[in-house]
């Protein structure tokens, strides 16, 4: 299994991704789960995926081999579409071809082709953008009320996002929103596994501002998740105990 995010703010946009797949519990590997498409100056692409690897990689590897036969023809790939709602839709028809291609070979149940996406950056011309590719090749994009998405193994890092996450938020606090949502899901899910990539791309930059790998000794997120774990105990020691006159309160003999 896996787990990505995107979270959109004014000020930008984060991702995070974990490394872990695994196809069995004695056969676990780390592949990277963040792709980026960047020409300086003009537009940042970033991709995150989850589901199937070999469907995502020959996505992934689709997109690619599009850029480097440019020159021999006028077709659009991620560095000359000129907005990102075109980005999604070559996804979108790049997994669609993946289908077509190994869909009856991988099986006809939805699981054996499950593939999501997460799509995001900006290109010079318009406002950053976000979006969630699905399994089908279609999309929906980020708003103002839904300001992230979340793909792979989410539930458990959902409700932190629900409760803290606005548009307004520092790309510091978000980054620290982000790896909490984390570190929730590495304590509950074992299929979610670190290191953890995340990126942080800054609004009208046109290019990564900041990419890093987090593994399990990084000493932030050692102090995060520590104190994450001991802020939550002590937000329910000062919370109100319930009470109510059919409760016997007593230690039972």
């Amino acid at each position: 299994m896996t787990y990505c995010v995107g979270l959109r703010l004014d000020r930008g946009i984060i991702f995070a991704s974990d490394t872990r797949t695994n196809a069995g519990f004695d056969n676990i590997a780390c592949f990277r789960k963040m792709h980026v498409f960047e020409k300086k100056g003009e537009r940042t692409i970033v991709l995150l995926t989850a589901g199937n690897l070999a469907v995502t990689q020959s996505v992934i590897s689709l997109l690619n081999e599009s850029i480097a036969h440019a020159d021999e023809g006028d077709g659009v790939n991620m560095m000359n579409v000129t907005t990102l709602f075109q980005a999604a839709r070559l996804v979108g028809a790049a997994l669609r071809e993946v289908h077509r291609t190994d869909g009856e070979a991988l099986g006809a149940t939805a699981a054996a082709f499950s593939a999501s996406f997460i799509l995001g950056g900006q290109i010079k011309g318009e406002k950053p953008r976000l979006f969630q590719i699905y399994n089908e090749g279609n999309f929906i994009e980020a708003t103002v009320d839904t300001p992230f998405f979340q793909i792979g193994e989410h539930k458990y890092g959902k409700p932190i996002l629900d409760r803290v996450a606005v548009p307004e938020m520092r790309m510091g606090d978000a980054a620290k929103l982000l790896l909490i949502s984390f570190d929730s899901t590495l304590r509950s899910n074992l299929s979610v596994g670190m290191p953890i990539d995340m990126l942080i791309y800054r609004t009208d930059t046109y290019f990564v501002g900041e990419q890093r790998r987090i593994d399990a000794d990084d000493p932030y997120f050692r102090s995060l998740s520590n104190g994450w774990s001991e802020a939550l105990r002590h937000a329910f020691a000062n919370i109100e105990t319930y009470t109510n006159g059919d409760i016997d309160e007593k230690a039972p003999h």
